[in-house]
């Protein structure tokens, strides 16, 4: 019986969304409109930077809008993968030639952050800010005294010399530490190479601090990682100025993603139905009485 109401309830929502979904596509675009013919576009970096994609498709729609004057890239992040750090990089880099992309950090901007911020046309932070650690790491993990006390032993196939380098199963080689290192000065002069780059500063004044450590914004502004001192508003602002907008523009942000049906009905497990269909009626904005309905009959 329980199965039926929740079948029920499950229709009930396919075609409310085919409903929000035919209105959205008419109305609606890829980002919140405006009537404003001058627009600072808003891409927000926040947590810990795991991929690209999402970023790069708000940089690229908005790039190609005439109507968006410069691009505000508010930074919030400790940084995370270097992949997705470098091509959002590229990214910016390539956008800036056409628009100034003005870089915000809030309360972190390091590391992978940084090194975004860095392919900016101007860098905001506050005095306060964490920015800086300039730096690439690696950590492995040694489990093998503890295995050993349990009875645990493990044994490896391979097909080369290096394919189990960094396996918690042993302690590494004086060769795989030299291989792994070899990598990670090599990342680390691509970052210094980017900075370089997009800050246009001497590579071997970035050198003398790129060495892992963070830094405050005041001391950055001082090291010329970072232009001007300022909050969310002043880099607003700064973008306002240099693309010599008048008045005040409207500001714009890119729309949620949207959620095929194949992923809405694929992020149901069991005894979470009646919560999820809820949280997404109220996304959706369906009249919360209509909300408590279907939650009633799923739960009944």
């Amino acid at each position: 019986m329980k199965k039926k109401r929740v079948i029920i309830a499950i229709g009930i929502i396919i075609f409310l969304l085919i409903v929000v979904s035919l209105i959205d596509n008419f109305f609606g675009g890829g980002y919140s409109k405006s009537v404003a013919s001058d627009k600072i576009a808003i891409v927000e970096i926040i947590g810990v930077i795991k991929s690209s994609d999402e970023i790069i498709r708000q940089l690229a729609e908005f790039g190609k809008d005439k109507k968006v004057k410069a691009i505000v890239l508010r930074i919030d992040s400790p940084g995370g993968a270097v992949g997705p750090s470098q091509e959002i990089y590229r990214e910016v880099m390539k956008i800036r030639k056409e628009k100034p992309v003005i870089a915000s950090i809030g309360t972190l901007g390091a590391s992978g952050g940084y090194y975004i911020a860095a392919s900016a046309t101007k860098i905001v932070a506050n005095e306060g800010s964490i920015t800086g650690s300039i730096g690439v790491i690696i950590q492995f993990f040694n489990f093998q005294q503890l295995l050993g006390k349990i009875g645990v032993k493990g044994n490896v196939i391979k097909s080369g010399e290096y394919k189990d380098s960094g396996s918690p199963l042993r302690d590494m080689t004086k060769e795989e530490k030299e291989l792994i290192q070899g990598v990670i000065d090599d990342v680390h002069n691509q970052f210094v190479e980017a900075i370089v780059r997009g800050r246009g500063l001497k590579k071997e004044d970035v050198q003398k601090i790129a060495d892992g450590r963070i830094i405050t914004g005041r001391l950055a502004k001082e090291l010329k990682l970072v232009d001007e001192l300022g909050n969310f508003n002043d880099a607003v602002e700064v973008a306002r100025k240099v693309a010599n907008l008048e008045g005040e523009p409207k500001l714009v942000y890119p729309k949620k993603k949207k959620m095929t049906l194949l992923e809405f009905l694929n992020s149901f497990s069991e005894g979470e139905t009646g919560s999820k269909l809820y949280l997404l009626l109220s996304e959706i904005r369906i009249p919360f009485y209509l909300s408590d309905v279907i939650n009633n009959l799923i739960n009944e």
